[in-house]
């Protein structure tokens, strides 16, 4: 599946009031991503099982699987909404819709899916009654927490560590992680045709990460996906398409989950139990869509602004990126991270991106000593509903070596993921997802990656997604 060039190369720049949660997004994006296209610096890294050049990585290619199941999805870098005939789609989305009326009953879309909030915003109750971490965080005054109190209170300074929901029997979304002096890693946007360099770099130093991925990307980049599971990556989602999740409809919100996790699925054989909201736009009614499919949100609490390079007026300089990074590392010097540890937003979305995540790692590793997918962090063992398929604690042990931990529900009506990932029979799971807690069975990423590279040898196609200039495709999406 293919984006037209036509469509890569339409510019759709609007203008929107910046929001505090995600500084810089606010509304500024470009219509459609055609990620990566590396330039020299990364590209020159030697990667064992993949080319290193940019156009032989982002070659099109066509992968039976995805071609066969494509009627099955809605139309990649649309919004998506339930696909017509999808019987199993609208099952659920009517139990998620019925949640949402009981749960958060008349709260209201936001804005535009691209981000344009002027004329919502002076509309918004000021005391933020939806927990909207767009508007700022959702930094009002919290009600008494109902869920992840232990995970996400600081026991000492009871310092809040998740926003709170303001509607009840909602998961806090996780901000930072329990251990001290760690940085949970994570890479937001792919997977980025281009990433052979990055991700070779990341096995090179056997760093894992939470990598955010984007549906569509999926479905444009299926081998690519792969090489997630291959490195022993955790998956998470990203949405469809990207867009501001509050401001589209509930079945709207529900399609770019749903189908986001079943191309995930489909590609990977994975089945993610955590997203990312894309610019962290998300309120109690997309809380409540994400808890109904089993889904704990992941947002942060400092900002690279690596996407935003060379964007802006005046232009956001790399030495501006570099002072995010170092400002990270200072507050790991003065104490700021003493009691919990952080989760800093970056992406696998350029070579610019990328680049900077490979020259800062040395110095982060350093300062924190400890760098952590978002499942680690959590001891979340099994972080996917196939419960057959472990992934190492905080600690580097075995999911057969966990003997406790402490819960993490991400679940409707008491039904869901726990530290150890065990996922319980609801209407997340949908059709052949279902988990069983036996075994503790990891992906084969010699077999994984051989197939991938056998795979893409054997492509006859040749022809690149979009036009590129100076190594870089001409639009990135940001975020």
């Amino acid at each position: 599946m293919r984006q037209s060039t036509s469509s890569i190369l339409a510019l759709a720049v609007v203008g929107a009031v910046k929001v505090g949660a995600h500084q810089g997004c606010g509304g500024q994006e470009i219509a459609k991503r055609n990620l990566g296209m590396m330039d020299v610096g990364v590209e020159g890294l030697y990667v064992a099982d993949g080319s290193t050049d940019a156009p032989t990585e982002c070659a099109y290619y066509s992968y039976p699987p995805v071609t066969a199941a494509k009627s099955q999805f809605p139309t990649i870098w649309e919004i998506a909404s339930l696909v017509p005939g999808d019987a199993e789609a609208a099952a659920v989305f009517a139990q998620v819709q019925a949640k949402v009326n009981a749960t958060v009953g008349a709260v209201r879309m936001k804005g535009t899916p691209n981000g344009d909030f002027s004329a919502f915003t002076p509309t918004y109750n000021a005391s933020d009654t939806d927990c909207w971490w767009t508007y700022k965080e959702c930094q009002s005054p919290p009600s008494p927490p109902t869920s992840f109190v232990v995970l996400l209170t600081d026991s000492a300074t009871q310092r809040p560590t998740g926003t709170t929901p303001k509607h009840p029997n909602l998961p806090a979304d996780i901000i930072d992680l329990p251990e001290p002096r760690s940085l949970g890693i994570g890479f937001d946007d792919g997977p980025n045709c281009s990433h052979n360099a990055f991700y070779g770099f990341l096995r090179a130093n056997e760093q894992q990460a939470t990598m955010f991925y984007i549906g569509s990307n999926v479905m444009d980049w299926p081998l690519q996906a792969q090489d997630a599971i291959a490195d022993g990556h955790q998956i998470a989602i990203h949405t469809w398409s990207h867009n501001y999740m509050t401001a589209l409809t509930t079945e709207q919100a529900f399609a770019e989950l749903w189908y986001t996790r079943k191309a995930i699925q489909l590609v990977t054989g994975v089945t993610p139990l955590s997203w990312r909201p894309p610019f962290g736009d998300i309120d109690d009614r997309i809380r409540t869509i994400a808890q109904a499919l089993n889904l704990t949100s992941i947002l942060w609490q400092s900002d690279s602004d690596d996407w935003r390079i060379n964007t802006g007026t005046p232009p956001v300089t790399s030495a501006q990126i570099d002072a995010n990074y170092q400002n990270l590392i200072n507050g790991v010097n003065n104490g700021t991270y003493d009691k919990r540890g952080t989760i800093m937003l970056t992406h696998e979305l350029n070579n610019f991106t990328m680049s900077e995540a490979i020259k800062w790692y040395p110095m982060l590793k350093a300062a924190f000593g400890k760098l952590v997918p978002i499942a680690s962090a959590y001891n979340l063992t099994h972080p996917y509903a196939e419960g057959n398929i472990s992934y190492p604690d905080f600690g580097g042990n075995s999911a057969a070596a966990v003997s406790s931990s402490t819960s993490v529900s991400a679940s409707a009506s008491g039904t869901g993921a726990s530290a150890t990932g065990t996922m319980k029979t609801s209407v997340a799971a949908g059709s052949g997802t279902a988990a069983s807690s036996a075994g503790s069975a990891q992906p084969t990423p010699t077999a994984a990656r051989a197939k991938s590279a056998a795979f893409k040898s054997s492509a006859s196609t040749t022809q690149l997604m979009g036009t590129i200039v100076g190594g870089f495709a001409v639009l990135s999406w940001f975020c």
